[in-house]
């Protein structure tokens, strides 16, 4: 047998495979982007766009899982390249949870937009998503190009996501006290806000995926994962945080 043709040919398998978490990646930032919209301009037909388009990347997720194993089972891959399968699957995992977050946000623009809250209180939820979905952005870029020099910088860009929801989540909290009619609207909000930190999370995740990848090494685990919202004191009835 030409073994020429045989690497040729596996090659191409494996270039299929990134070719569809390329894909899973602009459907899910898609997703998010769409959701955040929908919140903000109280369009409910895209809300319900929005968790239809879901099933694609569950499906997406099946269909890399069923691969993989085809792959590892036909090729018994060595090193790289079973880093390579490996972590397109984790990578795929991260892409289909993203695309749950964009969902569960679609789900809360119904009640939110009844509510009709001012547009004051989605600036900075428009700003959080801006900053979460260019870091989802950057990563895919990351991953297509295996340039993993800025996947320090992809770090520190998850601890001002970070900061931003704590602020976030400070000044709703601010809005409920000062109103209690604002308190479910900005309930919702708040999970709203929450699902975009995750999705930063998430991000960062495949950031450190493609960087073992690559090096075949595991980043330091000294990256905190957790927002300071739990930190953050109740205002007491009447005052501002």
């Amino acid at each position: 047998m030409n073994t020429r043709h045989i690497v040729t040919a596996y090659d191409e398998e494996l270039a299929v495979l990134g070719n569809r978490i390329a894909a899973m990646g602009g459907h899910a930032e898609r997703m998010v982007d769409e959701a955040v919209a929908a919140l903000i301009n109280d369009d409910t037909a895209l809300a319900r766009k929005v968790i239809a388009d879901d099933v694609v990347l569950d499906e997406g997720e099946r269909w890399i899982d069923d691969y993989a194993i085809l792959l590892i089972a036909r090729r018994q891959p060595m090193a790289d390249d079973l880093r390579e399968i490996i972590g397109a699957v984790r990578i795929s995992a991260d892409l289909e949870r993203v695309g749950d977050l964009g969902k569960n946000i679609a789900k809360r623009v119904v009640a939110i937009a009844e509510a009709g809250q001012p547009v004051q209180l989605f600036r900075g939820i428009e700003a959080l998503a801006t900053l979460a979905l260019t870091q989802l952005k950057q990563v895919l870029d990351i991953y297509a190009s295996r340039s993993i020099d800025s996947i320090a910088f992809m770090r520190d860009r998850d601890g001002e996501i970070d900061a931003m929801y704590t602020s976030l989540f400070r000044e709703l909290l601010t809005y409920m006290m000062e109103d209690p009619r604002n308190i479910s609207p900005c309930t919702h909000l708040l999970f709203c806000a929450k699902n975009i930190e995750r999705i930063g999370d998430h991000a960062t995740n495949i950031a450190e995926t493609v960087y073992h990848m690559v090096t075949g090494e595991q980043l330091p685990l000294e990256r905190p994962k957790e927002d300071k919202s739990h930190r953050v004191t109740m205002p007491a009835i009447g005052e501002t945080a």
